[in-house]
């Protein structure tokens, strides 16, 4: 039988609805204003998460890195961009009182083990490793000293890097998440039959975590056995940011929602019956006919 993940009063299994995730990530620009927002819109979609991602500028980066000269949206240098996108300490306690006056829970996606101790802070349900992380045995390590469920990204890795992973992590406690890290991603190159891939190999829960234009990848994956799909959102794609082309405006999250809670109920469960409803219909369509003895 295939493990299940409790996530708060969550849980991710084939028996229980898919768990969707609104990714704000870095699409908020530094705005706690635009943040809210979009967690609005996951509220109103009927999302279950909203996840946002946290870097420690000076851990992640380089002096040199930092240093480079890149005009943008905060000043003149990856410095200005990358300090630009973080949001502060108040301002993810006000998110932290914001999702539960909403009724919606938060994590994020770290990229450094300070970030971890930061958002352990406000007692995160969960912690998603974002698929750069994922060939970074400490920080494995130190997520899985939490104790806390783990939702594991694999973009961008082979299935060698995904064992190794998974062998730190264990898969007591862990979703898997098929992704392809480009955005947006081609549909040629989204590959959901992975997830049936994943679902042979390993005993966890799958998840999908798209970065395609669309819907419809999103949906299929449910159909193939995802237990869990997080999608990029934002409030318009033509604002400033290199991750708005690949997210959903609000009626596309809604759209996305709505097709994905409908998926176990379109797909039934394949015994071909004679509905009541098709009763009236048959009475009135069709003719008496002589049966063959065939």
């Amino acid at each position: 039988m295939r493990k299940e993940v409790k996530i708060a009063n969550k849980t991710i299994s084939d028996n229980a609805p898919c768990f969707i995730i609104a990714e704000i990530g870095i699409n908020h620009n530094g705005s706690l204003d635009l943040a809210k927002k979009m967690i609005d819109e996951a509220v109103f979609a009927g999302c279950d998460a909203v996840k946002f991602q946290k870097r420690t500028v000076t851990k992640v980066y380089t002096p040199e890195e930092l240093d480079v000269y890149r005009p943008n949206y905060y000043g003149n240098t990856n410095r200005d961009l990358k300090f630009g996108l973080e949001l502060s300490y108040d301002d993810y306690k006000e998110i932290d009182r914001y999702c539960k006056d909403k009724s919606i829970m938060w994590f994020a996606s770290c990229w450094d083990i300070d970030s971890v101790d930061f958002i352990e802070q406000f007692d995160v349900p969960c912690h998603k490793v974002a698929s750069a992380m994922l060939t970074d045995d400490v920080f494995l390590k130190k997520l899985k000293s939490t104790n806390k469920p783990i939702l594991l990204s694999t973009g961008m890795s082979t299935m060698d890097e995904i064992r190794h992973a998974v062998k730190i992590l264990g898969e007591d406690n862990l979703v898997i998440y098929h992704c392809t890290s480009t955005y947006p991603t081609e549909h040629k190159e989204i590959n959901l039959r992975v997830i049936e891939e994943f679902r042979k190999e390993f005993s966890c829960p799958i998840g999908y975590s798209g970065h395609e234009k669309g819907l419809l990848p999103s949906v299929l994956a449910v159909e193939l056995g995802a237990n869990s799909v997080e999608r990029h959102i934002t409030i318009d794609r033509t604002l400033w940011g290199s991750d708005q082309a690949a997210s959903l405006e609000p009626e596309g999250l809604r759209r996305m929602v709505r097709d994905i809670r409908e998926v176990k109920t379109v797909l039934g469960d394949g015994k071909k019956i004679v509905y009541d409803s098709e009763i009236p219909v048959r009475n009135k369509l069709r003719k008496v006919r002589e049966v063959s003895n065939v």
